[in-house]
């Protein structure tokens, strides 16, 4: 009877083990499925995103060349990305040693690459335009007005420039103490209205 007993324990562990096995292998088979497609996907998404970042790098800069490098190509997956960028006049070198203008430029071109290749049906930009002097931002709010024919773009801002390219503009103001009102301006243009997205703009 003891026999019997611990030989259908020993069935039922066996048994178990085997599940555990084959769940492992299945899982282990699954994992590498998904690396692969992801790596694919990332390799090909991160080839778009960089001739997108060099063609918006030239246009927010007016020349010069910036790249995307991965720091591991071997290990696609768990690698960084280092930003090498020229600013006209200026030998090739990392983000971390340009102005703050500069670097605020760079991501600004980086953004929008990346929002070329996966578009998105509305975008909120934080500020991005505070670190940018006067023709900078003009460089930046033609490049929103021609993102503008195909998503909606809301902008964080207090600069008068990029206030200007704005449909509609909503603001805060405190008539009395204690007391905020918003306050909103939609700017009149029936051939703009009619023709693209609004950009709305938060000062």
């Amino acid at each position: 009877e003891e026999y019997e007993e611990l030989k259908q324990r020993f069935e039922f562990l066996t048994q178990q083990q085997n599940d555990l096995l084959t769940a492992k292998e299945s899982l282990h088979s699954t994992i590498l499925k998904i690396n692969r497609t992801t790596r694919q996907l990332f390799t090909d998404i991160f080839n778009k995103v960089t001739e997108e970042f060099k063609v918006y790098f030239k246009t927010l800069f007016g020349g010069g060349e910036a790249q995307l490098i991965l720091i591991d190509p071997e290990d696609v997956l768990e690698t960084g990305i280092e930003i090498v960028a020229r600013p006209p006049g200026k030998k090739l070198q990392s983000i971390s040693l340009l102005s703050g203008g500069e670097k605020a430029l760079t991501a600004i071109a980086l953004i929008f690459a990346v929002f070329k290749v996966k578009p998105s049906p509305f975008c909120i930009l934080d500020e991005i335009d505070a670190a940018l002097d006067e023709s900078n931002v003009g460089r930046f709010s033609y490049l929103l007005k021609e993102f503008t024919h195909s998503s909606q773009f809301i902008v964080i801002t207090h600069n008068k420039k990029t206030i200007v390219n704005a449909d509609v503009m909503y603001g805060i103001t405190m008539q009395q103490t204690g007391i905020s009102k918003i306050v909103s301006v939609k700017f009149a243009d029936k051939q703009k209205e009619s023709e693209e997205p609004e950009v709305a703009v938060a000062a």
